[in-house]
């Protein structure tokens, strides 16, 4: 049997070497709304609200090895992508703080603009404007 959809949005764990830096980066940059601290056995969730959706960022007690950086690097997940209504202003801000850009905002198709970053760990985040 197939899943059937709960809410219409997908959560994502992510573990960070420096929740600090990745608070700074996806809440305070970012604007996500950070909604509930939860103690894991194995470090401490903090919640962050993007629509229906939430990155939970995870601080573990024992910081893991950083895997492959890059968009081919590796098999498994390696972006999350944020649908945006804001693409041009929000890069301007990314860009004024000193945020890398993976790819530089551009239409990749018509209507569709895109433009990626790295996160404090190297993960890669893509913003996506339609229209």
């Amino acid at each position: 049997m197939a899943m059937q959809a709960a809410k219409n949005a997908v959560d994502i764990g992510i573990i960070v070497r420096d929740i600090e830096a990745s608070l700074a980066f996806y809440r305070d940059r970012l604007g996500l709304e950070k909604v509930q601290e939860v103690p894991l056995g194995f470090g401490t969730m903090h919640r962050l609200a993007f629509g229906d959706s939430f990155i939970k960022l995870v601080d573990p007690k024992k910081v893991p090895a950083a895997g492959t950086p890059g968009l081919d690097a590796v098999l498994g997940f390696r972006y999350i992508t944020f649908q945006v209504g804001n693409i041009d202003a929000l890069c301007e801000e990314l860009a004024a703080a000193g945020i890398t850009f993976v790819i530089e905002k551009n239409e990749f198709m018509p209507g569709v603009t895109i433009a990626m970053v790295n996160d404090p760990d190297g993960n890669i985040v893509e913003f996506v404007q339609r229209g």
